[in-house]
């Protein structure tokens, strides 16, 4: 297979000041240190802790990202409301980002057929691709497949990042491409890469790719290559690494964290995602040294 046809996105966080400002420079050099990997720019995602940031914030860091990344970024500009949610996807699409994703509305109980309007109403008035962005576990409001195979007949719907962790959400979006084969399909869990890839993903967005970007990039890599022994390695210790990192506390403040122990520069995600401790940063310290991560 043709590695540039699977493209690794990594769910890059934000950094912080110490008095929770953003620290725009350091969220620079995080996505350099992805780019200089390999990987791609999934910005302003949940491991970037959007919902904490101000809308001024978020357009601030889609500008670095476009500047860094260039065509290789994808931008989340999901809101609970359909015109906040173009407002700023148009504000981001002048910040340079060549895409946007799209979480599902978060707080407001959506029906399958309001979030097929909303979805469509972005689709029409955004003037660049528009990806659906599904994470039930955090909006609580499912892209069902059937939902998700209607709406791939907009032209401007060009594929959905799928973060559901099931296989057969999975596996349904991927059937959406037996009618359109342009059709992307990214898995968004890390537990979920090689899986996805063996199936037919045209890429994935991990959130572990901040601590090991390596790891992530690689996985894809190997699968590209045809060294599955390499690949399932990889995935394997991932997926290892992931659930003792996740029994710590809420997932995507123990990457951020898990990121702080090797740089503090990164910041603490704003409160109150996570109270850290000196105990805590210790068994993250630990667990890096057992799985023998090193900042790079």
């Amino acid at each position: 297979m043709n590695q540039d046809k699977i493209i690794p996105y990594v769910a890059c966080v934000t950094a912080y000041n110490e008095d929770e400002s953003v620290n725009y420079d350091h969220t620079r050099l995080q996505y350099r240190r992805v780019i200089k990997h390999g990987g791609h720019i999934f910005c302003g995602g949940t491991n970037a802790d959007f919902s904490g940031l101000m809308e001024d914030e978020r357009v601030k860091i889609v500008e670095i990202a476009a500047e860094e990344a260039g065509a290789n970024m994808i931008a989340n500009a999901g809101c609970p409301s359909t015109y906040a949610t173009i407002r700023l996807a148009e504000k981001f699409v002048k910040a340079g980002s060549p895409a946007v994703a799209v979480i599902a509305p978060y707080f407001i109980a959506c029906p399958q057929e309001g979030l097929y309007a909303h979805y469509m109403r972005i689709a029409d008035e955004v003037k660049c691709p528009v990806y659906i962005y599904n994470i039930p576990a955090r909006t609580q409001n499912p892209v069902d497949p059937e939902t998700v195979r209607k709406l791939s007949k907009h032209p401007n719907i060009h594929g959905i990042k799928d973060s559901s962790g099931d296989q057969i959400q999975l596996e349904g979006c991927l059937a959406v491409r037996d009618e359109r084969p342009d059709f992307k399909v990214m898995s968004g869990s890390d537990a979920q890469i090689l899986e996805g890839l063996k199936k037919g993903t045209s890429g994935y967005v991990a959130g572990l790719g901040n601590i090991v970007p390596e790891w992530v990039v690689g996985i894809g890599k190997a699968f590209c290559e045809g060294d599955m022994v390499k690949a399932e390695e990889l995935q394997s210790k991932l997926a290892s690494f992931r659930t003792e990192l996740y029994k710590l506390g809420f997932a995507p403040a123990m990457v951020k964290r898990g990121l702080y122990v090797m740089d503090p520069l990164v910041g603490n995600n704003r409160s109150p995602a996570l109270v850290p401790s000196p105990e805590m940063d210790e068994k993250i310290s630990d667990l890096l040294l057992r799985y023998g991560i090193e900042y790079s």
